[in-house]
């Protein structure tokens, strides 16, 4: 990047577009800025909405918005200097007030996300409560779902005609580029298949390999060992925490589609402040095993139904949990509470799309005290120490909006979530959650 003025504004040139970018680190909040704010979709949010258009056989249309953050409406007042090469003669040492946002602005995402807004609004969608960057617009027969993750759109609906019509109108409002159906958004390869949609990162992975030139590693068959444990103390060495946590924030980005590598991930994350060298190789056995399940992702079956249901698992001393736990019954019953709340707010979303389930959500407990917890007041009184937000489930229970149902450990698919596992564990409930991208050799879900 060339700077080309005083303050207020760089010039760049990137593949010979030349681009106005607004130096924003010279902004001060209060006076030429006061919130910021990005539009970007919640992942449960892309993922209902996919299976939804699965279930309803509807077209999935990708758009993208070309300069987005140039559409956006200042209404603080901005100053810049006159770039170089277009300074007026007469008056060189005036400075501009910007009407419009540029590129580098703090509040640019936010000025861009209103203007969109108020044209989705304008054309007779409605915002969602739950999700922000999810738009819904149901007239008479029409139903179309807008989802929005800063300048790229996904776009599905009931009728085609409509699709076509309001893409136009769009293009007219905003220039966009109109990529056809859904290959690849947010780095997530979509693959369609004759039962359901395919998504994969292998391309994403790819890359962090040759980065990190482990592409040419033997694999493994678990992301971390079972039988050597990791802590603070360690006497290896310390290493430089700049590829360390590099690398951490790399793999975070997989979970969308590897729910595997979630717990792995979330263990090595905690030693990010002070890597010691067994930390490091501890993180590199994530690569190997990303090797060999590098076509491994998350597979959409287009038969599945609109019923609710999750799993619920906690590690006794989870990170997760806000509070000390005193048991593992007290434990599991918080993190039911929190797996309740996602549920009855995928329920509302649901509620919103203007889909109704039949069925009562259900949650499975591996935890026999925890599932008695919730519907059974009589074991309430050894649970008075618990702060009253985590009875949120028991009212849930008793109002007849949730069901909390046990089930055995080796069914449980949310222990890939909170365990490290051992290779048969690992191999029993794995698949479960994965498809590899070769649907013949793999026998199902």
């Amino acid at each position: 990047m060339e700077n080309k003025g005083d303050q207020g504004l760089s010039w760049t040139d990137n593949n010979k577009i030349a681009r106005l970018v607004a130096k924003g680190f010279l902004q001060q909040h209060g006076k030429d800025y006061f919130d910021t704010f990005s539009p970007v979709t919640k992942p449960i949010t892309i993922r209902t909405i996919l299976s939804i258009a699965l279930f309803k056989n509807w077209s999935l249309r990708q758009l993208d918005v070309n300069n987005a953050f140039l559409h956006g409406t200042l209404h603080e007042e901005v100053f810049m200097t006159q770039p170089l090469g277009y300074i007026v003669s007469q008056y060189p040492h005036h400075i501009c007030k910007l009407k419009k946002s540029l590129y580098g602005l703090k509040q640019a995402p936010r000025a861009w996300y209103i203007e969109l807004t108020q044209f989705l609004l304008r054309f007779g969608f409605r915002k969602s409560l739950a999700d922000a960057s999810l738009f819904i617009y149901q007239h008479q027969t029409v139903t179309c779902y807008f989802m929005v993750y800063v300048d790229d759109i996904v776009l599905t609906g009931n009728d085609s005609h409509f699709l076509d019509h309001f893409i136009q109108a769009l293009n007219q409002q905003f220039s966009i580029k109109d990529l056809g159906m859904l290959h690849h958004f947010l780095g997530v390869e979509v693959i369609p298949t004759t039962t359901g949609l395919f998504l994969s990162q292998h391309r994403y992975i790819q890359d962090i390999l040759q980065q990190f030139h482990m592409d040419g590693a033997k694999d493994v068959i678990t992301p971390l060992s079972a039988t050597e444990p990791l802590s603070h103390n360690e006497s290896s060495p310390l290493m430089d925490t700049t590829p360390f946590r590099k690398l951490v924030g790399s793999l975070q980005y997989l979970a969308f589609t590897r729910p595997d590598i979630s717990f792995a991930i979330n263990k090595l994350s905690q030693f990010m402040h002070s890597p010691h060298q067994t930390h490091w190789q501890a993180l590199k056995r994530v690569l190997r095993y990303l090797i060999g399940t590098i076509h491994h992702g998350l597979f959409l079956n287009r038969n599945s139904t609109l019923t609710l249901s999750a799993f619920s698992d906690s590690d006794w001393g989870s990170t997760s949990q806000k509070s000390v736990s005193r048991s593992s019954t007290e434990a599991e019953y918080k993190a039911l509470a929190n797996a309740s709340a996602e549920l009855i707010w995928t329920k509302n979303i649901l509620h919103e799309l203007g889909l109704t389930t039949t069925q009562t959500p259900t949650l499975f407990c591996d935890n026999t005290g925890a599932t008695y917890l919730c519907a059974n007041h009589v074991y309430h009184s050894r649970m008075k120490h618990i702060a009253l937000d985590y009875h949120f489930v028991r009212e849930q229970v008793s109002a007849g909006k949730l069901r909390v149902l046990h089930i055995s450990s080796q069914d449980q698919l949310a222990d890939m979530l909170t365990n490290r596992w051992h290779v048969h564990l690992f191999y029993e409930i794995g698949p479960r959650l994965e498809y590899p991208m070769d649907p013949p050799s793999c026998g199902g879900v």
